[in-house]
């Protein structure tokens, strides 16, 4: 069993109210019966911690904390006790541990990469199973693997990613961004290319991330864009503009629009992934010219990450031992962002929402830390649904965006205006378990439209953290 201790932060920003952060304590030193209480809980609420599987001596609790200073301390079989490994301090309740959580400004990494009543979205495979101890694997056996699955891709070439038939969807940079996201929203798409019919190029893409910048600035009071001109608004004049919005809205120096990333058909799957990796895509769109100077190129597919996992499952299927990474449980591997344990502070946090968090706070999130999802969870951190940047595009549907306001409009209410926008019934959260084998959780995410993992605890559903593609290549490949 698993509590979440009460909101004790002092922001004042949007984020800041909603944001909390899972973070886990540990009572490794046994008791038949342990709890937690701190300032967090005003020391008046005592929070049960539960036996780990398959070590009842060590016992955890996890506890969604305000960005601040904490104080706690265990009652173990009716005894006050504090951990003597851990920070610790005198204070008005005797002796107790301390922790310290960074505000949210100063969590951001350099770079990065609900299910609501009656919705029925998450699937997870043997939640009952038991967590055994984790093998550990030589760094010569990391090191095997790697080469091979890099040896593999570099054989292969982006050609093999083209499918028999389909299509790929192009955006004119001069047609009005609202009739943009309308198409994205209407085929079903996160991400389309975008081509300038006077360069003869394609210049860029449009993604869900402009959508998002564009309802934060209309929502900005001093803003020069309104509803009137978005209808007008082109999408070469909004991406002239994106510089300004941009550095106000997130305060950094990047610049825009940044270089069209794209590679050619006989590209190597090895260099499609790292500039994927390295430009921070979704997705590299695999063209073609004719012309000596590479003019008028023909638009062949959009490469993802899913796909290029896809084609190593279906490699190395049948001589799987020939990875011994592959057999690894995902806990025993440096992998994706993961719930915190008590004293590291180095380690940066999973950002988590409640359903009643507004909306405005929520994209807020998703741009100033660099993450294209957020879990949405209960009062005890059970997952309940996942709000990703590309569910924004629902709000193009029928103007919805002009006649709601971002901090008015919760989570919930959002999730839910997609599911009656698309008749969603398929699973939008899929899970995986810290005793699944990496095997397992590649097959999973190299399923068409999956490009995220959350790791829940077996039964409960208690968020432990969240692998995406990204930080499965990284890890492959070592980069």
């Amino acid at each position: 069993m698993f509590a979440s201790a009460p909101d004790s932060g002092n922001g004042n920003s949007g984020v800041s109210r909603s944001l909390l952060i899972p973070m886990r304590f540990v009572w490794p030193y046994g008791g038949s019966r342990v709890f937690i209480s701190g300032s967090f809980t005003r020391w008046s609420e005592h929070i049960p911690m539960s036996p780990m599987e398959g070590c009842p001596t060590v016992f955890q609790v996890i506890c969604s904390l305000s960005p601040g200073y904490h104080q706690f301390k265990f009652f173990v079989d009716n005894e006050w006790r504090h951990d003597e490994h851990q920070p610790f301090v005198i204070g008005d309740y005797g002796v107790v541990n301390t922790i310290f959580i960074a505000r949210e400004q100063d969590m951001l990494p350099p770079s990065f990469s609900p299910e609501m009543p009656g919705r029925s979205n998450m699937d997870l495979d043997d939640v009952s199973s038991q967590m055994e101890a984790a093998p550990t694997i030589s760094n010569a056996d990391l090191e095997v693997s790697r080469h091979r699955i890099a040896a593999f891709l570099s054989r292969h070439t982006a050609y093999e990613l083209l499918p028999e038939s389909g299509k790929v969807v192009a955006l004119d940079v001069d047609i009005a961004v609202k009739q943009a996201f309308h198409i994205l929203h209407e085929q079903g798409i996160p991400v389309a290319p975008l081509w300038d019919s006077c360069k003869g190029q394609f210049v860029g893409v449009l993604s869900a991330l402009d959508f998002i910048l564009i309802l934060r600035e209309l929502g900005n009071l001093g803003s020069d864009l309104t509803e009137e001109e978005l209808e007008m608004h082109t999408i070469s004049a909004w991406k002239e503009g994106k510089v300004h919005i941009s550095r106000q809205m997130d305060g950094n120096a990047r610049s825009y629009p940044r270089r069209l990333v794209c590679a050619g058909p006989h590209d190597s799957l090895k260099d499609v992934a790292l500039k994927i990796l390295n430009g921070k895509v979704a997705t590299v769109p695999i063209t073609h010219s004719s012309s000596p100077d590479g003019s008028f190129p023909q638009l062949l597919h959009l490469a993802t990450l899913s796909e290029i996992l896809k084609c190593i499952c279906r490699h190395f299927k049948h001589s799987s031992s020939s990875l011994p990474i592959l057999q690894q449980p995902i806990c025993s591997i440096p992998l994706g962002t993961r719930v915190p344990k008590i004293g590291e502070s180095n380690r940066r946090p999973l950002a988590m929402l409640r359903p009643n968090a507004s909306l405005g706070a929520a994209l807020s999130l998703l741009v100033q830390a660099e993450v294209s999802s957020i879990p949405i969870v209960d009062e005890n951190d059970a997952l309940i649904d996942i709000y990703a940047r590309s569910d924004i595009t629902t709000l193009a549907k029928d103007k919805a965006y002009a006649q709601i306001r971002l901090d008015e409009m919760s989570i919930h209410q959002a999730l839910q205006l997609e599911q009656d926008a698309n008749s969603f019934n398929g699973q939008r959260c899929q899970m995986c378990l810290q005793s699944d084998t990496l095997h397992k959780v590649m097959e999973r995410l190299a399923n068409p439209g999956t490009r995220r993992l959350v790791i829940v605890e077996a039964g409960s559903k208690r968020v432990e953290g969240i692998i995406s593609l990204s930080d499965v290549f990284r890890f492959l490949l070592g980069v």
